[in-house]
């Protein structure tokens, strides 16, 4: 009898899957099958954008619907038993899973990550949920009331469903096991985008569930922040949860939200927060904790040092460590890290492509000529003036309208509704971009004179339009100028373009500001963001701080040792005068544009598109003889061009680059990685019709094949890949596909081999 290989469904279902139900895993509640724990990476295709795979376990086992125990990876008889093993390793990271199965069928390759040891075992071996949990505890060392915590089960809302995402659940599981340990300081680094507060409601639930944490605070240090949780995450807690207003605190209640100046008022000496008892507080939780919080000297940290036996979690997207402030000198290490590469990489995040301006004066600086004057008449000093001058101690109005015009071209190019912030010096310039905007975009403020408007702490008319902004069903206001104030707090999930024409020196105002454009909407059109940059910030990509794990910098006194210090790397920005003078008369132009964006390993794209495109080609074929192969070998033309795609090879965008609209997908590929001059569509048509391949048929076939070659040289050589192109027209005369291959080509075989000897012939 001849041994047959089974597949690798075939070896789950005959003996990898009774296996776990015979030791006990219940197939409704603890078993997961094609586990799918990602989205799958958005990736940028020129204009458009493109899912890419999602990462799956072949089985995950839960214990209990938050705690995930093994995970098991597959393989088909082929494989040998332990085949399977460092993928699932990897995913186990990943989820934080502490055991990892490989099964090939005939036994099961265990690695215990706790204590870093591998094993194998028979099918019939495979253990219990109770067993993995008794040694997941006993190497743990929880205790039974430890146990009791750790095992609170999630708040499921039956309407919504919602459930926390993968890494979600490892903060959440991380963070709680610390508490449950004993620990009074955790931080939590999650970017911008990923749930910070929905994983503090579900700590905060689960806590409050298993009785240890009954009162609890909540602070922020704006309205937006406390606002937006309490309508959204926090709802479920509605009936026992209260917003401190006045400085007034009522002890009726279990769940407190505060901003930091509720609690602490300068001009009195006893501070409102000392009204409660120290220890009156079981947990708080700390939003945004990277800013006034994290400074031993603030005033705002003798809140958390008043109510210091309570078990405090800071959350933040950008730890702040420097000379002055750390998160990680008061919290501690990070429980848990989801950076935005992370987020990006599993497709839970927006990617984004960057744009970068720069004009001649940005570039070269400006010397104004000997006598030359403001608008009011004075002198302006002889000296060079840059980026840093420019809408801080000069006004330029020429220079604001230019940028003007760039943010109001892109946009026409693209979406004029495009949800938009633009990120200003201070609050004046955001007025005077306001003003430049509004006379570029004329038409459309005609149509509602909120298209446009200014969004800073000094306008409150602006302010109060900021909920119309973020909601994602609201058109206007379409465009925001703004200073400081939408630099956190605001989320707009439908923000497809930031614009900076300011100087940005923070790493952590950085990402707080490339955070407002992360969120995913897919279902509004939102797929990825553009960054337009003015002011060359977006060489902070390139340093390495930009997406590592926080270090903490704070400078210490004496001989003690400092873990970590930088050298700052960018000039300081010059002081105001007490009046900014401004100046007309001086033309910018823009001399520099160049287009960046992330390829799918993360890794910023910068140089020029066409040889990033032949250099990725040249990397897929080895030369122009191993491309023709492939592009001949009757191969989907469509799976050809996914496969450059996976590759970030971008054939739209670069089609419109060359300036060729008129040459297909071969032509192009050959133009950029070969140097071969391309041949437009009709030009290979005549070529086919010169060299006589078509006498080969007679009558209907010859005219059926002169019909598809028209259909080529109008709109390409996807119409010669699919018999379905004879259902129209001018086939259609001829009868459907089956009888037009049955009556004129000998049968099926016939008209595919005919339609793949055209293709051929095309290209030869």
């Amino acid at each position: 009898m001849t041994y047959q290989s089974l597949t690798e469904e075939e070896v789950k279902l005959r003996f990898i899957t009774p296996a776990i139900e015979n030791a006990g895993w219940d197939k409704h509640s603890q078993i997961r099958m094609e586990y799918a724990f990602t989205d799958g990476e958005m990736q940028i295709r020129g204009t458009k954008s493109v899912r890419g795979k999602q990462k799956r376990a072949d089985y995950v086992l839960f214990y209990k619907p938050n705690i995930p125990l093994a995970i098991i990876e597959a393989k088909d008889d082929s494989h040998s038993i332990g085949d399977g093993l460092s993928q699932g390793i990897d995913y186990a990271k990943s989820l934080d899973i502490p055991y990892v199965y490989s099964s090939n069928g005939s036994g099961f390759l265990e690695r215990d990550r706790l204590n870093h040891t591998e094993n194998e075992i028979a099918l019939e071996e495979f253990p219990s949920p109770e067993e993995l949990w008794k040694r997941y505890i006993e190497k743990k060392s929880f205790t039974p009331e430890q146990e009791d915590i750790i095992t609170q089960p999630y708040y499921f809302d039956a309407v919504t469903k919602r459930t926390p995402r993968y890494y979600q659940r490892v903060a959440i599981n991380k963070t709680i096991e610390k508490i449950a340990k004993g620990d009074k300081r955790v931080l939590l680094v999650m970017a911008t985008g990923t749930g910070k507060t929905f994983t503090a409601f579900q700590i905060a639930h689960r806590l409050k569930e298993a009785g240890v944490m009954k009162k609890i605070l909540y602070l922020a240090d704006r309205n937006i922040l406390i606002d937006q949780t309490m309508v959204g995450d926090f709802k479920p807690f509605d009936k026992v949860m209260t917003k401190i207003k006045n400085k007034e605190l009522d002890s009726a209640y279990e769940i407190y939200f505060a901003l930091y100046q509720q609690l602490v008022d300068e001009n009195l000496e006893k501070q409102p927060f000392t009204e409660l008892d120290s220890e009156f507080f079981d947990l708080i939780i700390v939003d945004e904790c990277h800013r006034g919080s994290a400074k031993e000297d603030s005033q705002w940290r003798q809140i958390l040092e008043y109510f210091t036996s309570a078990t405090q979690i800071g959350m933040t997207a950008t730890p702040k460590e420097d000379k002055k402030t750390s998160n990680i000198d008061y919290f501690g290490e990070p429980a848990y890290i989801y950076s935005l590469k992370d987020g990006i990489k599993d497709g839970f995040l927006a990617p984004y492509r960057v744009i970068r301006i720069g004009f001649d004066k940005d570039l070269e600086g400006y010397v104004p000529e000997k006598g030359k004057t403001d608008t009011e008449g004075n002198p302006l000093e002889e000296r060079e003036y840059n980026t840093l001058d420019y809408d801080r101690t000069i006004i330029i109005d020429d220079r604001t309208k230019k940028v003007a015009q760039k943010i109001t071209e892109f946009l026409k190019n693209t979406d004029r509704y495009a949800k938009t912030i633009v990120f200003c010096v201070d609050t004046e310039h955001a007025n005077r971009m306001r003003q430049a905007l509004v006379n570029e975009n004329s038409d459309i403020m005609e149509e509602n004179e909120n298209y446009i408007m200014r969004i800073t702490g000094n306008d409150p008319a602006g302010k109060n339009q900021l909920d119309y902004f973020m909601d994602v069903d609201e058109k206007f206001p379409t465009i925001v100028t703004t200073s400081k104030l939408l630099t956190t707090g605001v989320d707009c999930k439908t923000c497809k373009l930031i614009v900076l024409d300011t100087n940005i020196n923070s790493m952590t105002e950085f990402k707080q500001i490339i955070g407002r454009g992360t969120r995913l909407r897919e279902d509004k059109g939102k797929t990825y963001f553009t960054i337009m940059d003015f002011r060359n910030n977006s060489r902070k990509f390139a340093d390495p701080d930009f997406d590592s794990d926080p270090v903490s910098v704070i400078e210490v006194g004496g001989n003690d040792k400092i873990p970590k210090t930088r050298t700052p790397k960018e000039p300081t920005e010059p002081k105001s005068p007490r009046k900014k003078q401004r100046i007309n008369g001086v033309e910018f132009k823009v001399v520099l544009q160049q287009n960046q964006c992330y390829d799918s390993d993360g890794n910023l794209i910068t140089e020029n598109l066409i040889d990033f495109t032949k250099n990725k080609l040249k990397e897929e074929y080895k030369d122009l003889n191993d491309f023709l192969n492939k592009w001949t070998s009757g191969m989907k033309r469509e799976a050809i061009i996914n496969e450059l795609y996976e590759h970030d090879i971008f054939l739209d965008e670069l089609r419109e680059v060359v300036g060729r609209e008129d040459i297909d997908d071969f032509d192009l590929i050959c133009h950029i990685a070969f140097d071969k001059e391309p041949l437009t569509r009709q030009e290979r048509v005549n070529n086919v019709k010169k060299r006589d391949y078509l006498n080969k048929y007679e009558g209907v076939a010859r005219k059926v094949l002169e019909g598809l070659l028209d259909k080529y040289a109008s709109s390409g050589i996807e119409n010669l890949e699919d018999t379905d192109i004879l259902y129209n027209n001018p086939f259609k005369q001829y009868g459907d596909p089956k009888k037009i291959a049955k009556t004129y080509f000998g049968g099926k075989k016939g008209l595919l081999d005919a339609m793949n000897g055209l293709q051929k012939e095309i290209y030869a």
